[in-house]
């Protein structure tokens, strides 16, 4: 039988073995609980291959303290309930081993909270798959990514879930930097939430983002828009500039060497480090003012703290 199809119950029975690694049954499973111990053989018997119960048993072993091993067990049981392959579960596992310390109700609450925003069946696997690490952030810190997103930035709910589905990181991302990155593209470089959203900007650092764009712009080929979002030139699209390689980007859309590009990174490292220092030294005196000023009623004041570098 396919460990994704036993009854929870029936999962948890089967990861708990005594120390002579007799198979537990329902009966007996009260009292294997006292002692539970997670072998090779157990994890064999959910459907793990050798292979894949070894590197599995090695994850969970890395981790220190006796909440892991406390855990384990109902960690691999909502896994599986969710729906996840034996071959998903483990590589998940392997992925981001500190799953194993979250306690089974808060596990559920945060899968229920991601159907809530909008992560439907397929979608909700695939994302905990690919960044595991969401399921190990507390329901109010997504709440307070959502919130921002929502109100700071204006995506529309949809928006929001795409965001979650493809940029799942976004998380865990300091919401001030979260701010800069959003305003940056919004007001710099006059780029649309829905723009945003289909090129997947928040898998993008803002070193990322900055760095090509400065360099179109400084090469004449990106104008920030006008009050009315109008440009001389024809800026290329978002996607054009993220989502293409280096190589790519280098040639085809800003017409330049690779050693151009290098000899500007550098240079463009060397500025930001010069800025850093700058606004490390006027930062007390900026803050001082900006109490006296009150908040900026646009909505601008994280990116033009910013700008005052």
């Amino acid at each position: 039988m396919n460990g994704s199809h036993l009854p929870s119950w029936c999962l948890s029975c089967r990861l708990l073995c005594s120390a002579s690694d007799q198979t537990a049954s329902v009966s007996s499973q009260s009292s294997l609980r006292l002692s539970p111990v997670l072998s090779l053989h157990s994890l064999s018997d959910m459907g793990f291959t050798e292979s894949q119960a070894g590197q599995l048993f090695d994850s969970v072993s890395r981790l220190k303290g006796a909440s892991a091993a406390k855990h384990v067990l109902s960690t691999l049981t909502v896994l599986f309930v969710l729906g996840l392959n034996p071959t998903s579960v483990q590589k998940l596992i392997d992925k981001c081993p500190e799953l194993c310390m979250v306690k089974e109700t808060q596990l559920q609450q945060r899968i229920q909270h991601l159907r809530k925003l909008g992560l439907v069946e397929g979608s909700l696997q695939r994302t905990v798959v690919h960044y595991p690490k969401i399921l190990t952030v507390p329901v109010k810190s997504v709440k307070n990514v959502v919130q921002f997103l929502r109100e700071k930035c204006q995506f529309t709910t949809q928006q929001v879930t795409e965001i979650l589905r493809d940029s799942p990181a976004v998380v865990l991302e300091d919401l001030d930097q979260l701010e800069y990155k959003f305003q940056y593209v919004y007001f710099r470089m006059g780029i649309k939430q829905a723009e945003m959203v289909k090129c997947r900007l928040f898998r993008f650092t803002m070193e990322d983002v900055r760095c090509r764009h400065v360099f179109l712009e400084r090469r004449g080929l990106y104008q920030t828009p006008d009050k009315k979002g109008q440009t001389t030139i024809i800026n290329p699209k978002l996607d054009s500039i993220l989502n293409v390689d280096q190589h790519t980007f280098i040639v085809d859309v800003a017409q330049a060497s690779a050693e151009e590009y290098d000899v500007f990174q550098k240079l463009l490292a060397r500025e930001w480090k010069e800025e850093e220092l700058e606004h490390g030294s006027i930062e007390a005196d900026s803050d001082e003012e900006e109490d006296d000023e009150g908040e900026e009623p646009d909505g601008k004041s994280g990116y033009k703290k910013k700008k005052k570098r």
